[in-house]
């Protein structure tokens, strides 16, 4: 077994070759299923971890909107209060002859009680004169999409409310309001201080917000807020909107691009998530929207993964070392029968002519199977071994999948919460619009000229916040997914068109029975509601319904001002609003292609007269026809 080959070189003992075998195949066995069980606890910890940030970040937005839905509340409440304070401050202009640089402005605060101060910006959107001094000579053109709302503001003859805000340096909560002056060189703002307690009353409550966070999410190292210019929320010295010093440059970007960024830092193990949350509305000048910087550690994620690899590192050394242990007597034992015949053969070698090879047919057969025997028990405890081996894996698997299923169950209860409080404020919030509509209605019955007149802004608006909640109602109802079943199309559509009386309507269809369910008629609400929107109540409705193979083709056709082609692809998106005053929500079109595609159909945008949008919109959509009965 050891003799020395012609070239001089000592070959090795075939027990040396029988051992390296063994390990060869047993080594590269438990190292696979030590790095694929790794692998598979690597990716569940990973999609935690992305589920648990995803929670994080819907968190933050759910809250805010909450925040900014209290502050509009205490902010309508200011707004007569304003108009009321530009009486004093036109008398003010008309005594100095319209020259803003005579106008005693201290004295007109004072007379507004000391709360309110005044602003005058000339034409070039640039605050000439004030009784705040950290404003004089702001820029309004370094804010492109502000200026253009406050020129327009200049140019008209009414009264503009703005939001209440809050000053970055001091945290005070401050309302503004705009009118022009008579000769239209002008624009007057006033700023009206709020009080303590209510400051401290309707203040937003962010603190208290990045603390709840990060008690949710470990992996949060930290929370900043950031206002449309980019500055921190409480938290600068500066009241500067263009103060270099005070803007975080990505926050402002994410602002002007409504783009949400993600910036990674592998290096220090952290990465930062910016998310835009858009609080603008078309009614008021100032864009309160928010960027929020969420800063995420790492750390926590690669220390479990750290803790996980090094674990199965040493339950990989641990089994190969079981396997060495095991391959030597194994290896002993198989090669024991050559090393006799061996020593037989060097024994007559040596001149021993009498010694005899110890070589017998039934019995080296014998040898060789307790020998084969032994090798196959080493390979029952090697396999034993591995398997309680993989039996620890599969319990620590075990406990993983129940803390998961735990997080699951926990954060299906927090869905299931979340969920009854959304039917809740659907509830309330629509039986107060419901009381809200019909005090309003008798108001504008009793009341006259301007005041009528706002009246009945008020009305649009809460009509416009009923309709919302309306459409919330009907996604929630969809996302319920009811069966689908066979409906009467015709009689769907003869119930919508005698639901609007006033509206002239010709309906050329026939009796077909389709694939849908009970909130078909939404989309016939939608799309009839939308033409009279833009339309007007002259507007004239047309309704056809044509049979195609295994599909209806239905069509609503208006004599309206027509969808733009541009505007045509992305209309049915959500939140996707239309162009002029009229525009709504951006919900009742995404409804329509949602329960639409539900049904197996498909919805698009045409002209009434191809190739003339002007002339008016068609919307149409296909329905799968039910089988017969």
């Amino acid at each position: 077994m050891t003799a020395t080959g012609g070239s001089g070189r000592k070959p090795r003992r075939f027990g040396t070759h029988l051992v390296l075998v063994m390990l060869l195949i047993t080594l590269p066995v438990i190292g696979l299923i030590s790095a694929m069980d790794y692998r598979q606890v690597e990716e569940a910890l990973i999609a935690e971890e992305d589920l648990l940030r995803e929670q994080t970040e819907k968190s933050v937005v759910q809250s805010i909107h909450l925040v900014d839905a209290g502050l509009k509340l205490f902010d309508s409440t200011l707004d007569r209060r304003m108009q009321e304070g530009f009486d004093p401050v036109f008398a003010e202009y008309e005594r100095v002859g319209r020259n803003p640089g005579e106008m005693d402005l201290s004295r007109v605060k004072e007379e507004l009680g000391g709360e309110m101060d005044i602003y005058i910006i000339n034409e070039s959107g640039v605050i000439e004169y004030t009784t705040y001094p950290p404003d004089l000579g702001l820029d309004f053109r370094e804010i492109p999409y502000f200026y253009d709302r406050i020129t327009e503001i200049r140019f008209g003859d009414a009264f503009a409310a703005d939001r209440v805000l809050a000053e970055p340096a001091s945290g005070r909560l401050r309302k503004y309001a705009y009118m022009p002056s008579p000769d239209h060189r002008y624009l007057f703002e006033l700023g009206l201080i709020c009080t303590a307690v209510e400051t401290d009353r309707f203040d937003p409550k962010y603190e208290t917000l990045k603390e709840d966070l990060m008690r949710l999410n470990p992996s949060l190292e930290g929370i900043r807020i950031f206002d449309c210019y980019g500055r921190l929320i409480n938290a600068t010295d500066s009241e500067s909107p263009t103060d270099p010093a005070a803007i975080n440059p990505v926050a402002r970007e994410v602002f002007e691009e409504k783009q949400d960024r993600t910036i990674a830092d592998p290096a220090a193990g952290r990465f930062t998530r910016y998310i835009l949350v858009d609080l603008s509305a078309p009614d008021s000048p100032s864009d309160t929207s928010r960027v929020v910087e969420l800063n995420y550690s790492t750390a926590l994620l690669d220390a479990r993964l750290a803790e996980m690899r090094l674990s199965h590192i040493l339950l990989a050394v641990f089994a190969g070392m079981i396997a060495c242990c095991i391959a030597v007597p194994v290896s002993w034992q198989i090669t024991r029968p050559i090393r006799d015949i061996v020593d037989d053969v060097n024994r007559i070698a040596r001149g021993n002519l009498d010694h005899r090879i110890r070589v017998s047919t039934g019995t080296e057969f014998t040898r060789l199977e307790e020998s084969i025997g032994t090798m196959i028990d080493s390979l029952k405890g090697n396999i034993r071994r591995l398997r309680a081996s993989e039996e620890t894996t599969r319990e620590y698997s075990t406990r993983l999948q129940d803390l998961v299923r735990e997080r699951t169950a926990d954060l299906e209860e927090s869905n299931r919460t979340a969920t009854l409080f959304l039917d809740i404020m659907v509830h309330d919030i629509n039986n107060a619009n419901t009381i809200a509509i019909g005090y309003t209605r008798f108001l504008a019955d009793t009341l006259e000229g301007e005041r009528q007149e706002m009246t009945g802004k008020m009305l649009s608006q809460l009509e416009q916040s009923s309709e919302i909640i309306g459409c919330v109602a009907t996604l929630r109802e969809a996302q319920n997914g009811a069966a689908l079943k066979q409906v009467d199309l015709d009689r769907v559509i003869r119930t919508q068109v005698a639901n609007h009386p006033a509206i002239r309507i010709r309906y050329e269809g026939r009796e077909v029975s389709v694939l849908a369910d009970d909130l078909l008629s939404e989309v016939f609400a939608n799309l009839i509601g939308n033409a009279v929107k833009f339309g007007g109540p002259a507007v004239e409705v047309t309704i056809r319904v044509e049979e195609h193979g295994e599909e209806a083709l239905v069509s609503v056709e208006d004599t309206g001002p027509g969808i733009p082609d541009a505007m045509k692809d992305s209309l049915f998106r959500r939140f996707r609003r239309g162009e002029g005053s009229l525009a709504g929500a951006g919900l009742g079109l995404y409804i329509c292609r949602m329960l639409i595609t539900r049904y197996g159909g498909e919805i698009r945008a045409d002209d009434r007269v191809e190739g003339r949008p002007e002339c008016g919109a068609a919307i149409r959509f296909t329905l799968r026809k039910a089988p017969g009965k």
